[in-house]
């Protein structure tokens, strides 16, 4: 054999050997970017699909899949289809997506009378199929915005006697906390997810593992992430944001420019869990989502994997509101859990948290004063509701 000929084999050799280190470089550095950042800190961004068809999500997965990492299935059509579920779920993970998906009720009582008992065999089995890409189930929705905004006479929902604030908060607590689907849940060590918009502390106090706060509605994001970001710090769990319509009212996203200001935010305060809810589609083929909306999410995965968004909004300062106080928080006068209108305290806990939400922004959290949690020592300020000096 020619030196030449040698030669060429050595050169192919090496070739081969450069390209087999760049795939492995390659395979590390995906699997960096699945993290969004790094994984003592990881970041899960997405979103969450509200559609009708198999067709639909896998549309919306092809569109995403290059700068996103997370899928969440939140679709009620869905939700009753076992064979769609399973295709689409299949489907985002094989695209390299880490995976949610919701579900209304999991009572073993209630499925059986709606044909749906698949439900919790599915749910039994996801972490053993999925491995690490099933994050949890995404279980009911809006709680503490249902009990604050739900017409309790239109209802007949009746206030106990001598009810408290305190026995209500319980009473919310325990609705789920003892529910079928919930204890099943627990048991199996399968993180339960939530959105909402109101009474953060007391959706995490009945026994959500991670909450996303929806930001829109004419909401003030800051108030949001200060509510959420101090639940979550306070009782040592995982937080997320979800940006949602821009008015309850109105079935339309705000500008591209603003949700990626918006999720900007919540990742530079410490959202682990980043979200734009795709709800509804009606003639839509990607459903309310458009172009900037697309480039909003893109820009933010490229932020955060190059370093040019960090997380630099620790909390330097916590309000701490009277316990067991489910004000709404919306507006001055907003009512305590549904039953009540603003009470003697409504204003001064509002201009507290307006205080110093002017005062310190995106860097302010804000819990309930709670013998079950203690404030960290790692505030530099700590102020009480009725005291802000």
């Amino acid at each position: 054999m020619g030196a030449k000929t040698l030669m060429k084999r050595s050169v192919m050799v090496m070739g081969l050997a450069i390209l087999l280190c760049f795939l492995i470089v390659g395979v590390v550095v995906f699997d960096q970017l699945l993290f969004t950042g790094n994984k003592n800190n990881p970041c899960y961004v997405g979103v969450a699909f509200g559609g009708d068809t198999v067709e639909q999500a896998k549309q919306l997965i092809d569109r995403i899949k290059a700068y996103t990492n997370l899928f969440i299935l939140q679709s009620g059509p869905i939700s009753i289809n076992e064979t769609a579920t399973k295709e689409i779920c299949d489907y985002a993970t094989n695209s390299g997506l880490s995976l949610i998906v919701y579900f209304g009720d999991l009572d073993p009582y209630i499925l059986a009378q709606k044909n749906l008992t698949w439900r919790n065999t599915w749910v039994s089995n996801a972490k053993q199929v999925y491995g690490d890409r099933f994050l949890g189930v995404y279980y009911y929705d809006e709680r503490g915005g249902i009990y604050l905004d739900t017409d309790k006479v239109a209802t007949n929902w009746q206030l106990p006697a001598n009810a408290t604030y305190a026995s209500v908060a319980v009473d919310f607590e325990n609705r789920f906390l003892q529910d079928s689907g919930t204890i099943q849940l627990k048991q199996q060590n399968i993180p339960i997810f939530c959105s909402d918009y109101v009474l953060y502390w007391f959706d995490y106090r009945s026994g959500y593992d991670v909450v996303f706060a929806e930001l829109g509605w004419n909401h003030t994001t800051a108030k949001d992430i200060a509510l959420i970001r101090g639940a979550a710090t306070a009782q040592c769990k995982d937080w997320g944001a979800i940006v949602t319509w821009k008015h309850p009212a109105t079935a339309e996203l705000e500008s591209g420019e603003v949700i990626y200001n918006q999720m900007a935010s919540a990742y530079r305060a410490g959202a682990k869990y980043i979200s734009i809810f795709n709800y509804p589609y009606n003639d839509s083929a990607y459903g309310i989502m458009q172009d900037q909306h697309f480039d909003a999410l893109q820009n933010l995965w490229n932020g955060i994997t190059t370093n040019r968004i960090l997380r630099d909004h620790p909390a330097e300062a916590v309000l701490i509101l009277p316990q067991n106080y489910g004000f709404g928080l919306r507006h001055s006068q907003d009512a305590i859990w549904g039953f009540w209108t603003a009470d003697e305290q409504a204003s001064t806990v509002w201009n507290s948290v307006e205080l110093l939400l002017n005062r310190y922004g995106y860097d302010l959290d804000i819990v309930y004063e709670d013998a079950d949690f203690e404030i960290s020592n790692s505030y530099k300020a700590i102020y009480c509701w009725n005291s802000t000096r």
